[in-house]
């Protein structure tokens, strides 16, 4: 009987062992390793941006490209006549024409709901 107690004793010890030993390997595969290939993408991107492509910022301005300034800056043209330089990890993503299509639409939609009330 007191046999028993002691070897179940040890496979408690061992499980406990291996449950530690999976979280950490659970963490990185879950949360490190994900944001890594994210971090991987937006930095292709923005290697990848040139002049004339219509981008959005971090920030959430929306413009075109008109313009390197070094290696780690571009000229954003927001408007007509208006430009601001920014830096190139500032640039989120592109922006395809699709999207503007579908911002479009909602804004149509929305103001369509709010007459109808």
């Amino acid at each position: 009987m007191l046999g028993s107690a002691e070897s179940s004793g040890g496979a408690s010890s061992i499980f406990s062992l291996g449950l530690l030993l999976l979280v950490p390997f659970g963490m990185y595969f879950f949360m490190i390793r994900p944001q890594r290939r994210k971090m991987r993408e937006q930095q292709e991107l923005q290697a990848a941006l040139g002049v004339g492509d219509e981008v959005v910022t971090t920030s959430g301005i929306f413009g075109t490209i008109t313009g390197e300034d070094g290696d780690s800056r571009f000229w954003l043209e927001i408007d007509d006549d208006v430009q601001i330089r920014i830096a190139r990890a500032a640039i989120q993503g592109r922006v395809s024409p699709d999207d503007d299509d579908d911002e479009t639409a909602d804004t149509d939609a929305d103001a369509a709901s709010a007459e109808a009330d």
